[in-house]
Order: C-alpha cells, then structure tokens, then sequence
C-alpha cells in the first residue's frame, strides 16, 4: 500500500490517474438507477403540478382582487421585513468574515429579500409622491447589490465545483452552472439522499494527499 512518501514522488499526471482510478471505483451500483429515475419523474410531475395551480391561482387573483386595498398593520409589516434584511446583511457579513460555505446560501436570500424590496417599494409606491424616490433606489441600490449577491453566490458553486472536479481526478473547464450536477447525489441515486447526512455519503478523509 502506498504511504505519504510514496504519494509525493508520484508526478501530477500519476497522481490524477489514481484519484480517476479511485472515483471509479467508489462510482455507486447502476441497479439503483431504475428506482431513482422513478422518483426523478414523480418530482417532476409534483412540480409541474403546483407551477400550473400558482398559474391558476394567479390568474383567479388577477381577476378578483381590488386595484386599491387599506392594508392593516403597514408599520409592522415594513418594519419587520427591514429587521429581516438586517439580520440577512449581518449573517451574510459574518460567513463572508469567517469563509463559511453557508455564505452561498446567504448570498441567495440577500439578493432574493433585496429584490423583494425593491418590487414592493416600487409597486406599492405608484402614483403617490415617493414614487419616484422608490424607483430610484431600485434601480441603483436594490437590484444592483441583488446583483452582485447572485453573482457572488454563482462564483462560489463554480468555485466549489471545480474543487471537487478536481479531486474527482477529471479535468478540464468547470460546465456552466445549470449543467453542475448536485454534490454528494450522484445520478442514479434518489433525491432523498440529499436529507441524509453526509457521513453516511462519502468517507472522511483524514490525511491529506495532494
């Protein structure tokens, strides 16, 4: 069996042909994809499912609501939602300080509450006097830090994908990101082990090798 040493003097090109040799052999059972395709199409189907009763449901709204409505509560709606936005910029600030892999996840929810902002602010603005004020921020603070939040977040997942490209021993450029296929579920595997922890997914690597 190999040791450390051994791993040392092997050149880049041996040593990536091992890690492919390895990832090989960890590949999961082919059986399996019979199952998994199944659930793969049962999902589909429950989304499709829901997107055609939101259409429905938006088009009922669209029909029945009143153009003007006195809302109850606005302090506190817009309050709380600004106290939210807070905390998302807070904890967003803090994963981005200590390099935690959660900023990805923050990163999406800053920019999907910056974008909720600014539709709102806009939307529920028009034809009163601060209108204007509402459309200005939107277009030159809202959107463009829901911009940079999502180009952030998308720059990571390449980033983590090509880390895991390359200790899978393959390579080449990372694929854009809507063909990255999700980590730790390989293709014929079910959905449901994304609610499994990782333990039971991959080994734990201890040393180091490369």
């Amino acid at each position: 069996m190999a040791d450390y040493e051994d791993l040392r003097r092997m050149t880049p090109q041996q040593r990536l042909r091992l890690r492919q040799m390895l990832a090989e052999l960890d590949a999961p059972d082919p059986a399996a994809g019979t199952e998994s395709q199944r659930r793969r199409t049962i999902l589909l189907a429950a989304v499709i499912v829901c997107c055609a009763a939101l259409a429905a449901w938006i088009g009922v709204l669209a029909a029945t609501l009143p153009r003007y409505y006195r809302a109850g509560d606005w302090r506190g709606a817009w309050v709380g939602f600004d106290i939210a936005l807070l905390m998302t910029f807070a904890v967003t600030g803090w994963a981005a300080w200590r390099r935690r892999q959660i900023l990805i996840i923050c990163l999406v929810v800053l920019a999907t509450l910056l974008c909720c902002d600014a539709w709102f602010d806009v939307v529920l603005n028009a034809r009163t006097s601060g209108f204007q004020v509402s459309l200005l921020s939107a277009i030159f603070i809202e959107l463009p830090l829901a911009a940079v939040a999502i180009q952030g977040a998308r720059r990571l997942v390449r980033i983590t994908s090509a880390v895991m490209q390359r200790y899978r021993g393959e390579s080449g450029p990372v694929p854009r990101l809507r063909d990255i296929p999700l980590a730790g579920v390989a293709s014929d595997r079910p959905l449901s082990d994304l609610l499994t922890g990782p333990e039971h997914q991959m080994p734990v690597a201890r040393t180091p090798v490369d």
